[in-house]
């Protein structure tokens, strides 16, 4: 990052409005520089020394804003699309004009942890398929889950198009017996290939029928955020990611 940036490209990114509209905050004196009233939009500033005050407001420089999402289904992972709802739709603008986007992917109907950035160096070393970086399911599936499941996902499955995957670590929490069983798994993976999940199960005779990310490398999600919701990340969870993919 630079050390200086104009004034009007730093208001912008910080959500105070588009160049034209800062020019104008800054023609009736609503901007401050370190205490003084600044005529020139243009100005070079130093966003780690300065301080700059809109309408009596303290600005907060931020390069890279890092967000969980508690993502619900029915919204897909994308930035834009011309049919569908996406997540991004879900941020309010106060997040909204960082220019996040997600760190890899949901299933529409998949719920649970996305991260949306806009840190492109982090989120490719987490999607990066040499780092390995763990994630975590819990699922309910369709069928009675056993301990030969755990073994053969242990070795690693054979998926429809004949991929192998690697070892995943399946956990049985319950399974329900009777007429349809059901079972209640969590299953840790290290790569993300397509619908990989359910196709893992598909490959031992079963189906997921509800599908959610618990947690990515060592950032969990939090069970107090409701579907939908999103806040951005502690200093500590941001930490334990960037030491975990280095």
């Amino acid at each position: 990052m630079k050390a200086t940036q104009r004034l009007d490209k730093l208001l912008a990114h910080t959500g105070w409005g588009t160049r034209s509209e800062i020019k104008k905050l800054v023609k009736r004196g609503a901007v401050l520089v370190n205490g003084t009233v600044v005529k020139d939009s243009g100005l070079q500033i130093d966003p780690q020394k300065d301080k700059i005050r809109v309408d009596g407001e303290p600005v907060e420089y931020k390069e890279f804003i890092y967000i969980m999402m508690n993502k619900p289904q029915g919204v897909i992972s994308a930035t834009e699309d011309v049919r569908e709802r996406t997540v991004l739709d879900l941020l309010g603008p106060e997040v909204g004009h960082f220019r996040v986007f997600p760190a890899g992917r949901l299933d529409k109907d998949t719920e649970g942890l996305l991260l949306l950035t806009n840190d492109g160096k982090l989120a490719h070393n987490l999607l990066s398929p040499r780092k390995h970086v763990p994630k975590t399911y819990y699922a309910e599936v369709e069928g009675k889950v056993t301990e030969e499941d755990v073994e053969a996902f242990k070795r690693g499955v054979r998926l429809d198009d004949g991929y192998v995957t690697l070892p995943g670590e399946l956990v049985i929490l319950d399974v329900k017996d009777g007429e349809r069983p059901l079972s209640k798994i969590e299953l840790t993976i290290r790569e993300g290939k397509f619908h990989q999940v359910k196709r893992m199960f598909q490959a031992v005779d079963k189906l997921v029928v509800y599908l959610q990310r618990i947690s990515m490398g060592t950032l969990r999600l939090d069970h107090h955020l409701p579907l939908g919701g999103y806040r951005e990340l502690t200093e500590d969870e941001l930490k334990g990611l960037k030491d975990g993919t280095l």
